[in-house]
């Protein structure tokens, strides 16, 4: 049976989800019946294959004049959780990017809502549909690399000043009193800290027992640039560093950590290489189940979700302690130039603090950072 879905938020990331959308039509399992925007898109916005469908910038409205039985949410975050129960009190089921929230009272209200309304609901994490997060939970598990002492997270990406531009709410803390927390570490790379957590089995709310966080800023933003954290958990640390002023941008991986080797995930590859002690490298890539494809074989035949919300819980726990952190504090300016010609700015030696946090499951202020005063000490949150 084909299954009618409605886009809101087409524009932006959300263009990724109407090219899946088209994927998924061209085979017959869905059929965008709406798109949800507030100023409607062009006929050459929408892509070949797709038809004409229904637009308005009501979801409610959309939802109840397309008979939509998925909608796939791809808005502002502090939207995601009224709009979330919008389509909830329908009765109709949800992939809800990430981050679902900006606070976990958000969260809570969403996940709650959803539940009651007894609707199913995907959390975006796309790295979290890798066979590698499996694969690798099942080589911890058989003692692969010996005792597991934690997971350590590096990502060093790059943004330039327009990214900042792209809209109200970007790099901002909290817009207009309400919370936005459009961070590094919880929007561009939040997968590295949601798939560090998994790759531990740490993945609910009542599994994080602390966090320490780091935030600072090289862009004339107002939220975190270039920020680490460490979260503790029953199974060991999870530590990630992440910059969005890279001088040579990379593509982000995990490494877990144990006493006889080490499994290093580039999670957008869905690449594994595990060493370990009396054995030579060992490298696999894997496939990867798309997300709403997941919904769809969940909602025909039982198949269990991979990111129900309160498998995002202990990641919504990071959400919180950044939100209620100190504001990011800015970097001094010998700390960081700016590259004319990428409209950029970098921060010198970052990409090797980054690595070095992953593979030491330090903080920057742990290494040494000369750029990490005493002010810039971690924020630390227990959690009981």
């Amino acid at each position: 049976m084909t299954v009618p879905v409605v886009l809101a938020g087409a524009r932006g990331h959300g263009r990724w989800h109407l090219d899946n959308i088209r994927r998924l039509a061209a085979t017959g399992r869905v059929r965008l019946a709406g798109i949800c925007e507030l100023t409607p898109l062009t006929e050459a916005e929408i892509p070949d294959g797709l038809g004409t469908p229904e637009q308005s910038a009501d979801l409610g409205a959309l939802l109840d004049a397309t008979g939509a039985r998925i909608a796939v949410i791809c808005t502002p975050i502090p939207t995601h959780t009224d709009l979330a129960l919008t389509a909830a009190a329908r009765g109709v089921h949800l992939l809800l990017e990430k981050p679902p929230a900006p606070s976990y009272a958000e969260f809570r209200r969403m996940a709650d809502g959803v539940e009651r309304a007894r609707v199913a609901c995907q959390i975006g994490f796309q790295s979290l549909g890798s066979h590698a997060v499996p694969a690798i939970r099942r080589l911890l598990a058989e003692g692969a690399i010996g005792e597991v002492t934690g997971v350590g997270g590096a990502g060093a990406w790059a943004r330039d000043e327009a990214y900042y531009r792209r809209a109200p709410w970007a790099g901002r803390r909290r817009l207009n009193g309400v919370d936005v927390v459009d961070g590094v570490l919880t929007n561009p790379l939040a997968h590295a800290v949601a798939t560090g957590l998994a790759l531990l089995g740490a993945t609910r709310a009542e599994d994080v027992t602390g966090i320490e966080t780091e935030l600072l800023r090289a862009n004339a933003i107002e939220s975190d640039d270039t920020s680490c954290v460490r979260v503790r958990t029953p199974h060991g640390p999870v530590t990630v560093a992440a910059t969005l002023c890279a001088e040579h941008p990379g593509e982000p991986y995990l490494v877990v950590h144990g006493s006889s080797g080490r499994i290093t995930f580039w999670y957008k590859q869905d690449r594994v290489l595990l060493q370990r002690t009396g054995h030579g490298p060992e490298e696999t890539e894997y496939g990867r189940t798309d997300l709403l494809e997941n919904l769809l074989e969940h909602l025909d035949g039982g198949m269990e979700l991979l990111v129900p919300p309160d498998g995002t819980g202990a990641f919504m726990r990071v959400v919180e302690a950044v939100r209620t952190a100190p504001d990011p504090a800015p970097l001094p300016e010998h700390a960081w130039r700016r590259l004319p010609a990428e409209h950029r700015r970098i921060v010198p030696g970052i990409d090797g603090l980054v690595a070095a946090a992953a593979g030491t499951l330090s903080l920057y202020s742990e290494l040494g950072a000369p750029w990490a005063p005493p002010a810039s000490l971690p924020n630390e949150v227990t959690i009981r």
